[in-house]
């Protein structure tokens, strides 16, 4: 009799086990439903803080809350967003699992090109799926407001149909592959001084104009898996505890339906958070799902909410791979991805100056390589979202060796001797996990005039890299805008001894956002921006430099005179050092110090201006939008580079109408070298009782590689609304009647090449 009931008991069990709903086989609802509210809960938070076993590969960023009663199993994450960040080795696993470092963000946007960053996210969705896991924490398309922002090599660009455009095309080639992104960080997080506490104050208009269009067309053109809000306040309220951004805005006008999660170690009231549509608190906090549990039980959160994000946080995972329980091969093509970087890289840098054909090097053979960061490259930005560089990266001095280049063997040893040295005396204890790898090198080493008398005589040409690397957690201050004292003497020195025997200087700016050119570009023959071309740099440079690829990249970001000529500098942290230690608490979820301390200046009344709060007061006039209404001059301006052949125009349609507005362009390559060509549309609209910037950016496109006398038609399209200014009086979006001048140039400052005026 005992042994039947104990029979029957398990069967009874394991009906009840069979008639639980299964996530995917069953309707949602009815899933949630059969969860208990502890079940709910946990499903809106991470599992933890990753880096260790809650992932599930190590050195990736963390993982949903599994219910395998339900069939709802855990879900992984990992940083980008220039590669996909885990650590190569696994304990007691033989294999090393190495992952593709792509140009950094601010390069990928330099190429104004919407394939190459198509390529891009299809590369490093591969490298995720292959990898076995599921979302991308990326990308970030948070607007560049002054040079010095620390994730501006993490961003796109200064203007938000750039940003917003380039961003879309990276979305869909991620999750083409069948993994999804995380886009970020929502919203106005464009300084890194602080970020945990600072409010971001900002009018309507700019906000709408500047700091969210971006987003609006990355989530309408590409729809992504999700979005991570930021950690900042904006207006006085943390982001991710914001209703009218992450519910109104987001969902209600821009119809998005995906899922909102929050920054790591965001959500300080998690409570308020839910409330707001973020729907998961990441990487999750026992004190945050305490809260939620408790408002839960007292009614103080509505379960309507709760059971909502619950449906989102399940709708996303019903996409993943690992629900679909895809068999990863867990290895990737690593040298395919290498070519498309190398290509994406070379299409990507900027030639700003070329003075009497340097470039390309015809006819030289022997160069000689001066600066720092000549012989110590920076491939990429540094970060949790990119700690440090890849498997491999190819020097300059490499790749002009393959390119069939010699490079002068006396600089080298002198040069790694000086640079091991600063590393010691910067890095006693190694270098830091989160930032600069190439920090800003006061002794920059010069050459005595001896070594320089001999490296003339031995040498064709003069290459000389300045470096400037920045990343996560901390913003640059005014002086890393700025050469330093030692390396304006070492360019003089260089092109003093090269000018005086007839020969050529070329400069080469490896650096994560603009700097100062304008004080010594004039001792420079040749000026090559190369930002940071990633795993491939020295090949990608080398192949410019070369001419085997024709530079046709331009710049994101206006290359000003001198910090303080735009409104937003003085807005900004410039001369603030950021406590790194306080970063660092945030991430081990103790930022209860770092309140404390901003509770007890604000109640001193002795906050600090532009670190506990910025005020925005340039509303919509940031980068050309400002040099370009008023005027002002620049030393490169945004949209600026130069080719080694030449292009004509000619403007074969133009049209607006309630829906679309569209410019057709024919261009033709009129040189004498094949090349690619970037065409800017700009609109000047009218006032409609508002002041407005003499121009902005509204479409922009790349031509294939045109050979000399080839033709290629562009046609360059965009809703009539962005035409539209929001109006902060009848807070809503107001579209002027009268005429509207469409402009393709060649540069945001430059006269336009073709004209049409419509009158609308």
């Amino acid at each position: 009799m005992k042994k039947t009931t104990l029979f029957l008991l398990s069967l009874l069990i394991c009906a009840v086990a069979y008639a639980q709903p299964q996530l995917g086989k069953d309707k949602i609802e009815d899933v949630i439903a059969a969860m208990t509210l502890q079940e709910k809960v946990n499903l809106l938070h991470g599992c933890g803080m990753a880096m260790g076993t809650e992932v599930k590969f190590p050195g990736t960023a963390g993982s949903t809350y599994a219910i395998p009663r339900l069939g709802i199993p855990s879900v992984y994450m990992a940083d980008g967003p220039h590669r996909l960040v885990m650590t190569p080795t696994r304990a007691f696993d033989s294999q090393v699992y190495n992952t593709t470092e792509l140009p950094s963000e601010i390069t990928l946007a330099a190429s104004f090109d919407i394939d190459a960053a198509r390529a891009a996210g299809e590369l490093i969705g591969q490298e995720v799926s292959d990898y076995g896991l599921d979302i991308l924490l990326a990308p970030g398309i948070n607007i560049m407001r002054t040079a010095l922002g620390g994730r501006n090599g993490e961003y796109f660009s200064e203007d938000p149909v750039h940003a917003g455009n380039i961003a879309a095309a990276y979305i869909n080639g991620v999750q083409s592959k069948n993994v999804g992104v995380a886009l970020k960080h929502f919203a106005v997080n464009n300084q890194e001084t602080n970020r945990n506490a600072n409010d971001a104050i900002v009018a309507e208009r700019p906000l709408r104009e500047l700091y969210l269009r971006n987003f609006e067309i990355a989530v309408k053109n590409s729809h992504p898996w999700s979005i991570m809000t930021s950690y900042n306040k904006a207006n006085g309220k943390y982001v991710c505890e914001d209703r009218r951004l992450c519910e109104d805005i987001l969902r209600g006008e821009w119809g998005y339906d995906g899922l909102v999660m929050s920054d790591w170690n965001a959500g300080r009231n998690p409570v308020a958070s839910i409330q707001a549509g973020n729907d998961m608190l990441q990487p999750g906090q026992d004190r945050q799902r305490a809260a939620i549990l408790e408002a839960a039980q007292d009614g103080t959160l509505d379960m309507a909410l709760i059971d909502l994000s619950v449906k989102r946080v399940l709708e996303f995972i019903l996409k993943c791979n690992t629900f679909k329980n895809y068999q990863y091969p867990n290895e990737t093509d690593l040298k395919a991805h290498s070519k498309i970087a190398r290509e994406i890289g070379a299409n990507s840098l900027v030639l700003l100056k070329n003075e009497d054909e340097t470039l390309p090097m015809d006819g030289v053979k022997n160069v000689a390589l001066y600066g720092n960061t000549s012989y110590d490259i920076v491939p990429a930005g540094m970060g949790f979202g990119a700690t440090g560089h890849g498997y491999y990266c190819v020097s300059l001095v490499e790749g002009l060796r393959k390119a069939g280049y010699n490079v002068d063997k006396s600089l080298i040893m002198p040069y790694q001797k000086h640079i091991e040295e600063q590393n010691k005396q910067n890095y006693p204890n190694g270098l830091p996990p989160f930032s600069i790898t190439a920090p800003l090198r006061a002794d920059e080493l010069i050459p005595d005039a001896k070594t320089l008398e001999e490296n003339v005589k031995n040498n064709d040409m003069a290459i000389i890299t300045l470096g400037r690397a920045c990343g996560e957690g901390a913003d640059r201050t005014k002086e890393h805008f700025y050469l330093t004292d030692k390396e304006a003497e070492m360019i003089k020195a260089v092109a003093d001894a090269y000018h005086a025997a007839g020969k050529k200087v070329v400069v080469i700016l490896n650096v994560v956002s603009a700097i100062e050119t304008a004080s010594w570009k004039d001792n420079a023959d040749a000026i090559l921006c190369i930002f940071q071309p990633g795993c491939e740099t020295g090949n990608a440079v080398a192949d410019v430099l070369s001419g085997k690829v024709n530079p046709s990249g331009r710049l994101p970001q206006t290359f000003q005179v001198n910090y303080g000529d735009a409104p937003a500098d003085k807005n900004f942290p410039y001369d603030y050092k950021f406590d790194m230690s306080a970063f660092a608490r945030a991430f081990s979820g103790g930022s209860a110090k770092d309140a404390a301390e901003r509770a007890e200046r604000q109640a001193e009344h002795e906050l600090k201006q532009n670190v506990d709060y910025t005020n925005y007061d340039e509303g919509v006039y940031v980068g050309y939008r400002w040099f370009t209404t008023f005027d002002e001059p620049v030393s490169y301006p945004f949209g600026f580079g130069l080719s080694y052949t030449d292009f004509s125009y000619d403007l074969e349609d133009a049209g607006m109408d309630s829906d679309k507005c569209h410019v057709t362009v024919k261009v033709t390559n009129t040189g004498t070298k094949a090349g690619r060509d970037v065409v800017q549309v700009y609109v000047n609209a009218p006032k409609g009782g508002m002041e407005k910037p003499a121009r902005e950016l509204k479409a922009f496109a790349k031509t294939r590689v045109l050979q000399p006398g080839e033709s290629q038609t562009l046609n360059l399209e965009w809703d009539t609304d962005l035409n539209a200014s929001f109006n902060e009086k009848k807070n809503r979006w107001d579209l002027a009647k009268g005429k509207y001048t469409f402009m393709v140039c060649k540069d945001a400052q430059s006269d336009p090449v073709l004209t049409s005026v419509i009158k609308y």
